[in-house]
């Protein structure tokens, strides 16, 4: 229950920080996509049903704040949750390598179906401008603020599991 509640707290809080923080320490107007990394850091340690559900509610927040049809970025980050959570079983804590990769990964496929479904079929054909200015850019200060974010999920994920496991323990007895 709590590792329930602390993930709707990460949810809110990276969601607030992502829209305001962020928007104003943005380089050439990119900001982070701090759900991103929280959606598929949150898929990758704990499973595809858990990646599943941080990016639909990620994804909700930012269809009801920024969004221009209701469902679109919360299926969009369900699916991004999802395939990450399909790597909990090649997961290592240690390593950093695996989940940097599956955040730019995530990210980049996030910025081209963005591109794909809400620009290119609505006539708009700038494909290597948006790539360029606006998804790679991105997808490097999301790289650089998931060095920061991700040993600080971490730490917190290990805190939750350890007093999980600690609490199951007392029950067995």
């Amino acid at each position: 229950m709590l590792k329930k509640i602390l993930a709707v707290l990460c949810i809110i809080i990276c969601f607030v920080l992502q829209s305001s923080v962020f928007c104003k320490i943005s380089f050439a107007g990119i900001v982070p996509n701090l759900m991103i990394v929280l959606t598929s850091v949150f898929g990758f340690m704990n499973g595809e049903r858990e990646g599943l559900l941080t990016g639909f509610f990620c994804g909700l927040l930012s269809d009801l704040f920024f969004g221009e049809f209701l469902g679109f970025y919360a299926l969009l980050m369900m699916y991004i949750g999802f395939i990450n959570g399909k790597f909990a079983r090649t997961f290592y804590p240690e390593d950093i390598k695996l989940p940097i990769a599956l955040i730019v990964t995530s990210d980049l496929s996030y910025g081209i179906l963005c591109y794909l479904l809400l620009f290119m079929l609505r006539g708009r054909f700038e494909f290597v401008y948006y790539m360029s200015h606006v998804i790679l850019p991105e997808v490097l200060y999301t790289v650089f603020v998931t060095v920061v974010l991700y040993p600080l999920i971490l730490l917190v994920d290990r805190k939750l599991s350890a007093e999980h496991r600690r609490s199951a323990h007392r029950i067995v007895r």
